[in-house]
C-alpha cells in the first residue's frame, strides 16, 4: 500500500543527515517513505541555548551547523531531499521567538515551492518547528513524540513544552515509542499510535557473516564489553562505568560513538577504548566484535521515557545484553536481557552473561526482534494515515 492521496512529505527531523547517527526513526521512515513520493527532510532546528563556555566543543559544533546549512538543498543517497535552515537558538527569548519562525517560515516557503510539494504531509521530529508546522498549508500534521525532549540538556525546558502540548493538540496523530509515554499522554492527542522503534535486522544479522575486522578493533583484546551510540553524561554515568571496569580488570570495554569532553576521563582506563563516531552502516562491523553488549544508563526522566534503537540492533547481532532497567521499554526483553542496578551486579551481569552464552540463546535474541524490521514500522504508519484519510471522506 502506498502514502494515500498526496505522497509528498516535509519531515522536521530530529538530527543532522549530514552529520549525525542515520538510525534514527525518522531517518529510517523518510527512507522508506521516499520510494513512493517526494520527501523533504529538514535538518534539526536548533533547540539548545548557545553554550559559549564549552569553549572548543561550541565551536566544533558551530562549523559543523554552518557546514550543514551553507550544504543547501541536497538529495540524499536515501532518495530523499535535505535541507538545512538558518535559525537563532532563541527559544528562550521570547521577542525573538517569532522573528525567528519567521525566518524558518520563508525558508521553508522557498524549499517547498523549488521542490514542487503540494500540500504536503508535515512531520514533526523537532518541537521546534512547531509553530512554522502549524502555519504551513498541508494534508496531515504528524507530530513524533519519541523522547521527552524538554528534559534535553541546555533546553528550555518549559518552552519546549509548550510547543510538545501544542503540536499534540494540533496534530492528526502522535506517534509514540515508549509504552508508558503513550499511555501517560494519549488524551492529550487527537489521536495517538504506539508504534516502538524498528531494526535493519539483516544488516545486523549478517554482518558476522564477514570475516574482516574494523582495523581500530581487531587488536583489542577479548573478551569485549561493548556499547555504541552518542556518549553523553546526560546517559551515561562516569563513575558507574569507571567502577564496572575497575572490577573487570580483564575485559576489554569499547565504546563506538561521538562522545562529550566530559566522559573523556573513561579513555584514561588501561581496559577503556574510546573508538569515536562511525558511519551508521558501519557499526554492526564493530557490534559483531562485541562479546557482550551494555546500555549502562542513568536513572532520570529522559531515560526513563526513552526507547534506545541500540537494543534492538544488540539483540538482532544476537549479542548478550546487560542494561540497567531506567526505560520502560526494557520489560517487554527482559527474558532475553540481564538487569543491573549496581556496579557489582553489572559486572557479575557481564561475567554471567558471556558465561552463559550459546547458540541457542542467539536464536532466542534474534527471534525477539525478527519481525521489527523498519519496513513493518513504516508500514503500519501508512495504514494508520490511510485510516485518517478514510475517517475524512
Amino acid at each position: 500500500m502506498g502514502i494515500p492521496g498526496n505522497k509528498d512529505i516535509l519531515c522536521f527531523g530530529g538530527e543532522d543527515w549530514w552529520y549525525q547517527n542515520r538510525g534514527h526513526i525518522d531517518m529510517q521512515l523518510m527512507r522508506r517513505f521516499a520510494k513512493q513520493g517526494t520527501v523533504l527532510y529538514v535538518n534539526s532546528i536548533v533547540m539548545q541555548k548557545p553554550a559559549v563556555h564549552q569553549g572548543r566543543k561550541f565551536i566544533k559544533k558551530l562549523i559543523r551547523k554552518t557546514k550543514s546549512i551553507l550544504t543547501g538543498l541536497k538529495k540524499s543517497d536515501a532518495g530523499f531531499w535535505v535541507y538545512s535552515p538558518f535559525t537563532l537558538p532563541v527559544h528562550h527569548i521570547a521577542w525573538a521567538r517569532p522573528v525567528n519562525e519567521m525566518i524558518l517560515r520563508y525558508q521553508i516557503r522557498h524549499v517547498v515551492h523549488k521542490l514542487r510539494l503540494n500540500d504536503p504531509i508535515v512531520w514533526v521530529a523537532c518541537p521546534a518547528a512547531c509553530d512554522t508546522a502549524i502555519r504551513m498549508k498541508k494534508s496531515l500534521l504528524i507530530y513524533q513524540r519519541t523522547d521527552r525532549l524538554e528534559e534535553y540538556p541546555n533546553v528550555d525546558h518549559d518552552i519546549i513544552r509548550k510547543y510538545d502540548q501544542k503540536l499534540k493538540a494540533c496534530a492528526d496523530l502522535t506517534i509514540f515509542v515508549n509504552r508508558s509515554l503513550f499511555d501517560e499522554e494519549t488524551s492529550q492527542c487527537k489521536k495517538a499510535l504506539y508504534l516502538d522503534h524498528g531494526v535493519d535486522f539483516e544488516m545486523f544479522t549478517l554482518a558476522e557473516k564477514d570475516p574482516e575486522k574494523p582495523m581500530d578493533i581487531s587488536g583489542i583484546e577479548e573478551p569485549i564489553v561493548g556499547y555504541f551510540g552518542e556518549l553523553d553524561d546526560h546517559k551515561l554515568d562516569i563513575n558507574f562505568i569507571e567502577a564496572v571496569a575497575d572490577l573487570l580488570p580483564n575485559f576489554s570495554f569499547v565504546f563506538v560513538g561521538k562522545s562529550s569532553p566530559r566522559l573523556s576521563p573513561l579513555a584514561r582506563k588501561k581496559n577503556i577504548w574510546m573508538l569515536g563516531q562511525k558511519d551508521y552502516k558501519q557499526i554492526p562491523s564493530y557490534g559483531k566484535c562485541f562479546d557482550v553488549t551494555i546500555i549502562p544508563w542513568r536513572k532520570n526522566r529522559w531515560t526513563e521515557a526513552a526507547n534506545p534503537i541500540k537494543l534492538k540492533e544488540y539483540l538482532a547481532l544476537g549479542k548478550p545484553l546487560v542494561s540497567t532497567p531506567v526505560f520502560t521499554e526494557l520489560q517487554e526483553y527482559r527474558n532475553v536481557v540481564y538487569e543491573a542496578n549496581t556496579p557489582k551486579e553489572f559486572a557479575n551481569s557481564i561475567e554471567k552473561a558471556l558465561r552463559e552464552n550459546n547458540d541457542e540463546q542467539v536464536m532466542a535474541r534474534r527471534k525477539m526482534v525478527e519481525k521489527s524490521s523498519w519496513d513493518s514500522k513504516a508500514q503500519l504508519v501508512l495504514d494508520e494515515l490511510f485510516k485518517n484519510k478514510q475517517s475524512e471522506a
